[in-house]
């Protein structure tokens, strides 16, 4: 009887490279439930079975299960999703059939918070990198610095000077800037959530709605 190539990923990593030598399109196959051998090395820890799986045999390191899940849904260890991730190239944002990453399925099910812990740890570097990337382009195409974060994308803004009569007595809201300051320091303002957020709170101010309840309207004066 033929080993059974899953057994070998668990238990015998190297009786497995054996067999893929004889066998190399044994690397990418998937079982029933779509559960491949990277799914099992990654799950088991066996960093360098997992490393030849992909780089050796050719195997996608992206495979997914019936749920929808690749192989860092089911690390156990640090050292196996700084491969798959790092070394790999996994995609640390693809969602299961449920619409969770690796990163929130771990957490919600309250297991090896050190991965857990990883995996937040490069979406804050995904952030902080795409807002500094944004506020380069903006300084490259001439945007001028207002120390507000840029509106969403598709939200068209103008700005002007006004002049003394235009402007009166009035200031600008501090509950706005104050809002909007917060949402630009927090971590996840570069995400679809965050931009979300932003746009509600620019198009508040522009329909003219107020966030503080102190805020005065001059009388008109005919």
């Amino acid at each position: 009887m033929a080993p059974n190539p899953y057994l070998l990923a668990a238990d015998n990593p190297q009786g497995l490279l054996a067999l893929l030598r004889d066998n190399p399109s044994l690397a990418a196959g998937q079982d029933e439930h779509g559960y491949s051998l990277v799914h099992a090395a990654a799950s088991y820890n066996h960093v360098d079975l997992l490393r030849a799986l992909v780089r050796e045999f050719g195997a996608p390191v992206d495979l997914r299960d019936e749920d929808g899940e690749t192989a860092l849904f089911v690390v156990e260890t640090v050292e196996a999703a700084r491969a798959l991730v790092g070394e790999l190239g996994l995609d640390a944002a693809l969602r299961n059939a449920d619409g969770l990453t690796a990163r929130e399925k771990i957490e919600a099910e309250a297991e090896w918070p050190a991965v857990a812990e990883y995996l937040r740890s490069l979406e804050t570097e995904a952030a902080r990198s795409a807002g500094s990337a944004g506020a380069a382009n903006g300084k490259e195409n001439g945007a001028v610095e207002t120390g507000l974060p840029p509106p969403p994308e598709g939200l068209k803004v103008t700005m002007r000077t006004m002049d003394e009569a235009e402007a009166g007595e009035q200031p600008p809201d501090p509950e706005f800037r104050r809002r909007i300051e917060e949402l630009a320091a927090r971590e996840d303002f570069q995400t679809p959530e965050g931009q979300a957020e932003l746009r509600r709170l620019v198009e508040e101010a522009i329909s003219g709605q107020g966030f503080s309840d102190e805020r005065s309207v001059r009388p008109r004066q005919d």
